[in-house]
């Protein structure tokens, strides 16, 4: 094996996954701790609340000795008890405040949402803090806005004017010395309705759009310049013209299709760029890789063994396994030539899943 990683926050596999792959032996603290994640890790440790995920970090480290830390979603901002495989808190911590961010599309001249007044309807209101785009919602009445606020009480929201268009993502490389790269384009599939309109549901990849060219230049500038070392993914809305909305500073949700897409192993690369070392040449696409994730429509136990559908299906959980109404249950993996292709395959395979199932 080539070292060992510990991998931390909200949901691992994906990053696992990767590491393990490219040889790691990979430690992990998760909240879901799914049945494929005991198959990339040589121990992983189970959180219910993010207020807890400290205390488990530093029981897996007075387990292990691993040669990086490297956090995902929720562990971006605590401090490494190995040396930090990503960006370094300060930073995140900035990244992962909306309003900063926003002031950082404005000083790099990169176009962005106008912030909105409260009665300039309608606009977005989000949380100033948080992943996901599960507390998002469109506004248009001074109810909405009370309604929203309810919901989240305690929560500050940023307002932002509405931007039509195509949710994509840009997957980068930084080496937090000012250079950065784009590895690839992506499709950001989300729910689009219901009580979470803007929640994450899945990519595709590469994504075919006219502005995807103009959106890598800007997404290579803000990688470069937000301070973020190894991976880093910039969110757009392509519309009239590329217009930023957030910068990631960790693993995004498009590890597997950027992975199954263009063949390359994005751990190695972000350990390279962690290093200062970032690729001279990018990975082309070989195919279309689309990942959808698979929702309950009700209470439900998943009591089948879904594990002989891989690795069509991933995150895969335990037979036994209860889920309310509206959790994600498993992602589902397709593949094909092009985009017609490869939702086709997720098609068939979420239709043998919900047959396996007994859906």
């Amino acid at each position: 094996m080539k070292g060992s990683v510990l991998i931390a926050g909200f949901a691992t596999r994906h990053v696992a996954q990767s590491a393990w792959k490219a040889g790691y032996t990979v430690y992990a603290v998760d909240h879901f701790c799914d049945q494929d994640l005991s198959w990339y890790t040589a121990d992983r440790l189970k959180f219910d609340d993010l207020e807890e995920l400290p205390d488990r970090i530093a029981e897996m480290a007075g387990r292990h000795r691993a040669d990086f830390f490297v956090p995902t979603s929720g562990a971006e901002t605590l401090g490494p008890p190995f040396p930090l495989a990503g960006t370094d808190p300060g930073t995140a911590a900035r990244l992962l405040d909306k309003l900063e961010v926003q002031r950082f599309f404005e000083r790099e001249q990169i176009p962005a949402p106008p912030l909105a007044g409260e009665g300039d309807f309608p606009y977005i209101a989000k949380p100033r803090c948080g992943a996901g785009g599960w507390r998002n919602a469109v506004i248009r009445s001074g109810e909405d806005l009370a309604r929203w606020r309810e919901e989240n009480a305690g929560t500050e929201p940023l307002l932002q004017e509405l931007v039509p268009g195509t949710p994509a993502s840009v997957s980068c490389l930084a080496d937090g010395r000012g250079h950065a790269v784009a590895l690839a384009a992506n499709e950001q599939i989300l729910r689009g309705c219901g009580a979470n309109p803007f929640g994450f549901t899945g990519s595709v990849t590469p994504l075919s759009h006219p502005l995807a060219g103009q959106m890598r230049i800007l997404a290579m500038r803000a990688a470069a310049a937000s301070g973020c070392a190894g991976s880093a993914g910039v969110d757009f809305v392509l519309g009239a013209e590329a217009v930023a909305i957030e910068v990631n500073p960790r693993f995004q949700g498009t590890v597997d299709t950027v992975e199954a897409a263009t063949g390359i192993s994005l751990f190695s690369l972000h350990l390279d760029a962690c290093q200062g070392k970032l690729p001279a040449e990018l990975p082309l696409p070989g195919c279309t890789a689309m990942r959808g994730i698979l929702f309950a429509d009700r209470d439900l136990v998943v009591e089948e063994d879904l594990a002989p559908l891989a690795p069509a299906v991933a995150d895969i959980p335990w037979p036994g396994t209860a889920f309310e109404e509206g959790q994600a249950v498993v992602s589902v993996l397709g593949t094909g030539k092009d985009r017609e292709e490869a939702f086709q395959d997720l098609d068939n395979i979420l239709n043998k899943l919900k047959r396996y199932m007994g859906r």
